[in-house]
Formats: C-alpha cells, sequence, structure tokens
C-alpha cells in the first residue's frame, strides 16, 4: 500500500457520468398514421438492431412501432419507455433512427437525454449521427441536433399554415368542417363537396327559432333535443356566431379577412344577420351592469331560475333607485325586488344559528358523527388502495409482455386502455369522496363562530365575502321559483348541515328534558327550502352510525 493512499478518502469524488452495461432499448416511431404502411417502422427498426449488434449491445426491449408526434414529449410509447428504463435499472442505451425519431422538442429532448445520462447512466444513441454525448463535444452536438429537429418542426409548421391560409383565401376549408356539414368528396382539399347534412337541417331551425321567435338557447336545445339532436347550449352560441354557416370564412389564420366559402351556405345571410341582432339587442336591452361583482345584488348569478336554470342577473331601475334580480331567457322572464329576496336570504341564514351556550355540546356531537364516518373513510380507503394496487400490477405485467413480445401492440393497447380507465376511475372517486380530518375541528369552530350570527354577518360584510360564504354553504347554489317566488336549494355543505339540524332539535327541546339524538336521523325531500313564509326547514342529508354521513343533499 503507497503511503499516499491512507489520503485517498480526502480527494473529491469523480462526477463524471460513467455508462456501464451492454442492455439497450431500441424506440421507433413515425409521426403520422398515413405513415405506418410504408416501410418506415421497419426500416427503422432493422437499422436499430443492425447498429446494436455492430456496437455489441444487447437489445433487451423494443418500444414505440406506431405513430406519435414528437411535437410534445407527453407520448404514450415514450413515456412507456422511460418508465421501464427507470424501474428496470439494467438498461444502459437507448438506440433510435436519428434524434428527432426521440424528441422533436428541443431543449426539452435533450433535458430528458441528459437527465437519463446524469440519474440513470443512461445514454442515447442515433444510427444516422453517430457522436458521444458522454463527451463534451459529443453532449454539445447532441443538443445541436436535437434544436434542429425543433427548428426542422417550427418550418413544417410555418409551411402548413402558410399553405393552409392561401387556401382559405381560395374559399376552401382545410380543417375540420363545422358540425352539420358533410364532405361527399373526402379527397385533398381542392376536391371538397362540403354539404349539409341532416344535423346541419336542424340547425337550420335553431337559427329560425332564435331569428323570428327570440328563443333562448336553453329552450332551443330542448326542442332540438325532441328531434333526436344532443348539443349543448355554449356549442349553440358558437355556430350562431360562425358566419361559416351562411357561406362565409373567417380564420385566425387569415385575421381581418372575410372569404366567400365554396361550400353550401345553411343559412341565407340575410338570416344569420338577424339571429347576430337579436344576440346583440338581448344584451344591450339587458338592464345590468357588466361588471362581475356588485355590493347590491350579492346573489347575482349565485342564483339560478328554477324554470330554465339561467343564472339570474340584476338590474336597477333608477327611477325609483331599486334594485331587482332577474331571469334573461326569453319567454321565461321574471324578476324579483333584491331588497325582498335579500329578506329570504337573511331569513335561510337565521335557520343555522345556534345560541352560544350549545356551542361545546354541538361541536361534540358534530364531531362524534364524523368519527364514526373516518372510520368507514379508512376502511374503504384501504380497500379502494388494494384495487389501485391489483390494477397497477395488471398494468406492470401488460406492459413486461408486450416489452417480451409476447402480445402483439393491438393487444397491449386494449388491456392498457381497459386496466388504465379502469384505475383513473377509481382514483377520481377516492378523491371525491375522501375528506381529511386533520383540520375538522378548526374548520368546525369557525364554522360555529358564524353561527352565532348568519344572518348578521352576511348583511355586514363585503361582496366577496358574502360570495364566499353564500358558495360555501351551498355549493350547488340557490334557485327561485317564477309562480310562487320560493327560494330553493338542492346541496348544504356537510359541514354546516348537521350544525343546523342540530339547532333545529335544541330549540324544540324543552329546558331541562333528555335530548334524544335519535331525532337526528335525516328529513331529506326533493325541493330543498321550502319558502321561509310557509316556515321553512332545512332538508339534509344526517345519518348517524348506521348510515351514510354525506347524502345526496350534502356536499
Amino acid at each position: 500500500m503507497s503511503k499516499l493512499d491512507h489520503f485517498k478518502v480526502f480527494a473529491p469524488k469523480d462526477k463524471k457520468v460513467k455508462v456501464t452495461g451492454n442492455n439497450a432499448v431500441i424506440y421507433t416511431r413515425v409521426s403520422h398514421s398515413s405513415q405506418e404502411e410504408n416501410t418506415s417502422l421497419e426500416s427503422q427498426l432493422k437499422y436499430c438492431e443492425s447498429f446494436a449488434e455492430r456496437k455489441g449491445l444487447s437489445v433487451v426491449a423494443h418500444f414505440g412501432g406506431t405513430y406519435e408526434s414528437a411535437k410534445t414529449d407527453d407520448r404514450t410509447e415514450f413515456k412507456r419507455m422511460l418508465k421501464y428504463i427507470k424501474q428496470s435499472k439494467n438498461v444502459s442505451h437507448i438506440v433510435v433512427y436519428s434524434y428527432e425519431r426521440f424528441s422533436r422538442s428541443g431543449v426539452g429532448g435533450a433535458k430528458i437525454a441528459d437527465d437519463l445520462l446524469r440519474d440513470y447512466g443512461v445514454v442515447t444513441l442515433a444510427v444516422t449521427q453517430e457522436l458521444d454525448p458522454t463527451t463534451s463535444s459529443g453532449s454539445f452536438q447532441q443538443k445541436i441536433l436535437f434544436l434542429f429537429s425543433q427548428m426542422d418542426n417550427e418550418l413544417r409548421r410555418d409551411k402548413t399554415v402558410t399553405g393552409m391560409s392561401e387556401l382559405l383565401r381560395k374559399g376552401y376549408t382545410p380543417y375540420s368542417i363545422p358540425i352539420g356539414y358533410t364532405n361527399l368528396n373526402k379527397g385533398k382539399c381542392v376536391n371538397q363537396n362540403i354539404v349539409v347534412n341532416d344535423q346541419g337541417k336542424l340547425i337550420r331551425k335553431a337559427f329560425i327559432w332564435k331569428a323570428k321567435q327570440e328563443l333562448g338557447n336553453v329552450q332551443i336545445v330542448k326542442k332540438l333535443k325532441l328531434l333526436g339532436m344532443q348539443i349543448d347550449k355554449r356549442r349553440l352560441t358558437e355556430i350562431f356566431a360562425n358566419p361559416y354557416y351562411c357561406g362565409i370564412i373567417v380564420s385566425k389564420m387569415i385575421p381581418d379577412e372575410v372569404i366567400e366559402g365554396r361550400h353550401e351556405p345553411l343559412v341565407s345571410r340575410s338570416l344569420f344577420l338577424k339571429v347576430n341582432d337579436v344576440i346583440a339587442n338581448n344584451r344591450m336591452s339587458h338592464p345590468t351592469t357588466h361588471k362581475s361583482e356588485d355590493e347590491n345584488l350579492p346573489l347575482k348569478r349565485f342564483m339560478r331560475c328554477a324554470e330554465c336554470d339561467t343564472p339570474m342577473t340584476g338590474y336597477l331601475v333608477k327611477a325609483k333607485g331599486l334594485y331587482y334580480y332577474k331571469c334573461r331567457t326569453a319567454g321565461c322572464k321574471h324578476s324579483m325586488s333584491a331588497k325582498k329576496l335579500h329578506e329570504q336570504f337573511s331569513e335561510i341564514l337565521s335557520m343555522f344559528q345556534v345560541d352560544e351556550c350549545d356551542v361545546p355540546l354541538i361541536e361534540q356531537t358534530v364531531l362524534s358523527y364524523y368519527g364514526a364516518y373516518f372510520e368507514e373513510q379508512e376502511e374503504n380507503k384501504a380497500l379502494i388502495e388494494n384495487k389501485i394496487e391489483g390494477l397497477e400490477k395488471q398494468i406492470d405485467k401488460i406492459q413486461e409482455r408486450f416489452a417480451l413480445g409476447e402480445i402483439d401492440n393491438a393487444m397491449y393497447q386494449k388491456f392498457f386502455k381497459k386496466y388504465d380507465e379502469q384505475l383513473n376511475e377509481i382514483r377520481a372517486k377516492s378523491k371525491n369522496t375522501s375528506i381529511e380530518s386533520s383540520n375538522l375541528q378548526n374548520c368546525l369552530k369557525k364554522a360555529l363562530e358564524f353561527c352565532k350570527n348568519p344572518s348578521l354577518w352576511w348583511e355586514s360584510q363585503s361582496i366577496d365575502r358574502k360570495i364566499r360564504i353564500q358558495k360555501t354553504l351551498f355549493p350547488e347554489g340557490i334557485s327561485l321559483r317564477k309562480q310562487n317566488r320560493a327560494v330553493l336549494t338542492n346541496r348544504i355543505n356537510s359541514l354546516f348541515a348537521p350544525i343546523a339540524e342540530i339547532a333545529t332539535i335544541l330549540k324544540e327541546t324543552k329546558n331541562g328534558q333528555p335530548i334524544n339524538f335519535d331525532q337526528l336521523s335525516a328529513r331529506v325531500t326533493p325541493t330543498g327550502f321550502k319558502p321561509v313564509t310557509a316556515g321553512a326547514e332545512i332538508q339534509c342529508a344526517i345519518q348517524l352510525r348506521h348510515g351514510a354521513i354525506f347524502g345526496k343533499w350534502c356536499d
């Protein structure tokens, strides 16, 4: 042993990445499904395998073999390859035909290659661009090639946009045609024969209803549904604003330009302009401010019309100096004094009011209810975790079998999609139903502080705080019936619902009389709140230990 060997522990460690082993994976891809049938994938695979053999690499898995655009690195097969490399920890090389096959995202692709080399000792090699990324010069050249791939993408995009813009100026439709049309000649763009289909004939009716009857979009959607066409009211709004339906083309690719289209007009230009005049006039004649919030109208948009489910807005009658809430749907328009409605809402809030002396008892009771719920939630959580673990094992197994060539791509895609959908569904449900217990007590104390005088609190707060507590108490908002001006709600926040229920029973209990907690079972009706003037009571779904705490009407 040298006299200096004792001092090696003090010497800085060599941080240079060392590539060990000779196991490699091959990744091939084409950019579009139209390329899948030619020899591109087959040629890539042949050249990559020949390259690996020449370099003395042992190919342990194949990835890709399909079409995936490399504009972004969020690709199914690409991510599957990265996952395999990181989990197996016995891969030292990735072999691709060229670096643009690996990625066209420029800096993004270069970073992935650098991270693989630094963190896992995996070097990315290209058959047609031989270099050594473990050296400074090789790493620099690799980054340049990734940037060139990105630049090539950008140039192709510019060329495509230019070509599409010229086609638009000639009246063609070089993109997906709108709903209501069919291209009878699915060839090149210049051979299009775009005509109105059966859905288009129904959309034509929608234009006529809007122009001649001034129906609201909600009513038109219902009429179209009766005729067999399902469409969202927001989609209908987009249709009414698209001049394509009267034979005119406008596009972001050719800003400030209006082009005569070569497709069949669905409606006349006069009818199209009439529809948009009706929409514009409704907006102008609607006597409300465009401000998102109004101190005098805190229930604006939070309250909906019970007849047509449209958010209610508000306006000021300047002659009287009075504010009103109004449903803006044509044929359903009704209004109510803001003063009267605020009084009703204040009375509804008073149903959450608790006496100071009852706060400790209510807090203890609510916590005991949630204690039972959390016990059940832990049991459900364990079951869900077992299901998730089982599905993840199934996915890993199917990925391993595909990587080993035991099943083909079609079989892999079929079962991967099945297990992945099941996994996402279970995870989504577990997120929606899970409630953490850690902050329950703090939240409950704040809720009870508010419940000491909820009406006064709401009336004295700024507009943003009013809106916040409204949304907290009633997650689905409230609604107003046209006939009897009844205020309704479908759902009460799960933290406030039991407080109101217990407080109601305590008020009904005689002084000194024992409290029967069995009275706290749910009293649920489908109507939510009854009118305050008829002696409304809070409807909530609170079950005790033998049932679910969160019922249909609770958040």
